[in-house]
């Protein structure tokens, strides 16, 4: 019996994640072991996507392990979209994040987050472009691909509870997100 892409790509994600996991248990901290100062962590997303859409994403964070497994932080996000199929949709948006990291395997994670953003979201009542700001809840979670003493990438896939195609900034429910942590 063949595998889907997606199971396949879980399996392999699975057995990667199982490889890494002696580098990530030397990454685990202690709060009683360890200072503040190098419990926090610092990192961000970077996403781009050119075509009939084009979006920048460009999302600093801070977040700090609570415990070995938990952590949480906070973040700002800035992004630049033009969308060439409705004349004059174009422009920026700005927002902030909260978010808690359970890390479920060494190299696995779950994640949530709340979001807010403001932009410029076209009226169909006004047949304009007003600012207005949405909310989004993501759940999911990721992987933690370790590099170097402190640094890894973090790749995390999430799901927004309350899209809602009317007023939803972002064009479908679940995101990918490529990030950075050093």
């Amino acid at each position: 019996m063949l595998l889907s892409k997606s199971k396949a790509f879980l399996l392999v994600l699975f057995l990667v994640s199982l490889a890494h996991s002696a580098t990530f248990a030397q990454r685990e901290i202690s709060r009683d072991s360890v200072s503040f100062k190098d419990r926090v962590y610092f990192g961000g997303n970077l996403g781009m996507q050119f075509g009939g859409l084009t979006f920048i994403d460009i999302s600093p964070l801070v977040g700090v392990m609570i415990t070995p497994k938990l952590s949480s932080g906070v973040g700002l996000t800035y992004q630049y979209y033009d969308d060439n199929r409705f004349f004059g949709a174009n422009g920026s948006s700005y927002g902030g994040r909260v978010f808690g990291r359970y890390n479920v395997l060494p190299n696995i994670f779950a994640h949530a987050e709340y979001e807010k953003i403001n932009w410029n979201r076209y009226s169909q009542t006004d047949l304009d472009f007003r600012r207005t700001w949405a909310n989004a809840l993501f759940v999911g979670g990721g992987y933690f691909a370790p590099f170097g003493n402190r640094g890894g990438a973090n790749f995390t896939f999430l799901y927004n509870v309350l899209y809602d195609r009317q007023t939803s900034y972002y064009a479908e429910p679940y995101v990918i997100r490529v990030g950075f942590v050093l």
